[in-house]
């Protein structure tokens, strides 16, 4: 009998709750991601998304409940180790100088926001960064500076810097802030690539809203209040009913070539014709 092949865990909470000050934040999430799958947090403003993407991250401990990343328990592992070994796209990259593209994906190896002082990459690093530059649309562009790159081009160099370190797990806290409907549909076409050339990577995806979760979207979590309201499978959680709970709002959910849209189901107030 041929074994069956098992998929590595990457990320895995179990009833973790956060407490912040008096108020407690989260309240008993589970949440267990293996590899090649790529999950979607939704949920309104203040339901948890952020504090649940800090422990995805290794940059939030829980109040309560364990939280592994990539084999390692929070409490017993070095979270610094972890982190080198998470790629985080963050689109308020909080860089301040005029650096070039180029500069920008390599700080993804020092897991810094500026070049380090007396640090060179190698060949092989120069080679690594020129080849995600170009794999990402940014092709002739490696020289550009920051400060004059569009939204789009931001986005892209910072998944290019996510992405040099050869990370198991990606993060993306809402990468489509900012962007124009053309930027945004760029920008999720290169996601969706990653499934094609990082078959083993996982991912998890945070965002307000069901238009900008990318095709390649495998799984979803949906949260309000701190507490789950659905999780699984993409298709039997995004859903109109989950949908509509999570934002305690009628919304009518549909998927179309792989892609969502999310409309209301309240019929609209009829005007007062003028006499």
């Amino acid at each position: 009998m041929i074994p069956q092949q098992t998929t590595a865990t990457v990320l895995e909470l179990q009833d973790v709750t956060y407490r912040r000050v008096d108020k407690e934040i989260l309240h008993g999430i589970s949440l267990r991601v293996s590899e090649g799958e790529h999950w979607a947090l939704l949920g309104p403003n203040g339901a948890g998304k952020s504090t649940i993407l800090g422990f995805c991250g290794a940059v939030t401990h829980p109040t309560s409940g364990t939280v592994d990343v990539l084999g390692g328990r929070f409490g017993r592992v070095e979270l610094q180790a972890l982190r080198r070994m998470i790629g985080h796209v963050n689109p308020r990259h909080p860089l301040r100088s005029p650096l070039r593209i180029r500069d920008i994906v390599l700080t993804g190896m020092t897991g810094t926001i500026e070049i380090p002082p007396r640090w060179s990459p190698e060949p092989a690093d120069l080679a690594k960064a020129d080849a995600l530059i170009a794999d990402l649309g940014l092709a002739g562009k490696a020289e550009e500076r920051w400060p004059t790159l569009s939204q789009g081009e931001r986005g892209r160099t910072l998944i290019a810097r996510a992405l040099i370190s050869d990370p198991r797990l990606l993060l993306l806290d809402e990468p489509s802030t900012g962007l124009d409907v053309a930027a945004r549909e760029q920008l999720l076409e290169t996601i969706d690539l990653l499934t094609e050339t990082r078959p083993r990577l996982a991912s998890v995806l945070v965002t307000h809203h069901l238009e900008e979760l990318p095709a390649s979207t495998t799984h979803a979590l949906l949260l309000a209040e701190g507490r789950v309201v659905a999780a699984g499978p993409v298709e039997s959680t995004l859903t109109t009913a989950h949908v509509s709970a999570a934002f305690a709002h009628p919304i009518e959910v549909h998927r179309h070539h792989g892609r969502w849209t999310a409309r209301t189901t309240r019929p609209r107030a009829l005007a007062t014709p003028h006499t």
